[in-house]
């Protein structure tokens, strides 16, 4: 009787057809295409909207993105970014405490902050970012790009905010 039971079992279970191990098309479907981590979309919709100018939009994307993987440091060098270009230095001094101890060494950390230095007229710290930036790397075009922008400022004249107001 017991083998009876048994044997009925093993020809229950066989007889089952678990979705997971079928050969239905579905799980045979191609899934060679898509990406492994689809929540990357946010990281590129914001680089693209930053690079478009669109720095309210790609702050907002790069926060979503912090969201997800709050780890990513180009998320954080973004959110930097656009926060800088949004004048909002207190949240991408922030972002820039969170990275300084990850990639604090690398061309783009100093570059970017830099540049950040730079928006606040901090024109002595942005030198020294500049060339820190430089010596790592002479021959990148956005350190070039950056240290002819510092000697633009250093030529330009600097006014006081109520200065035109006469006009």
């Amino acid at each position: 009787m017991k083998r009876i039971v048994a044997l009925s079992m093993i020809l229950a279970l066989g007889a089952c057809e678990n979705a997971s191990f079928s050969d239905r098309t579905l799980s045979t479907k191609d899934t060679s295409s898509l990406s492994f981590y689809p929540d990357d979309q946010l990281l590129v919709s914001a680089k693209m909207q930053f690079r478009d100018g669109n720095y309210g939009k790609s702050y907002k994307m790069f926060k979503e993105a912090l969201d997800v993987v709050p780890d990513d440091t180009a998320a954080w060098l973004g959110f930097a970014a656009s926060s800088d270009m949004l004048r909002q230095f207190e949240r991408s001094d922030y972002a820039y405490r969170r990275l300084q101890p990850v990639i604090g060494h690398r061309v783009e950390f100093l570059n970017n902050y830099g540049y950040s230095m730079l928006l606040r007229g901090e024109l002595v710290a942005a030198r020294k970012y500049f060339l820190a930036a430089y010596e790592k790397d002479p021959s990148n075009p956005v350190t070039a790009n950056n240290l002819e922008l510092l000697r633009n400022s250093v030529n330009s004249p600097k006014r006081a905010p109520g200065d035109l107001r006469g006009l």
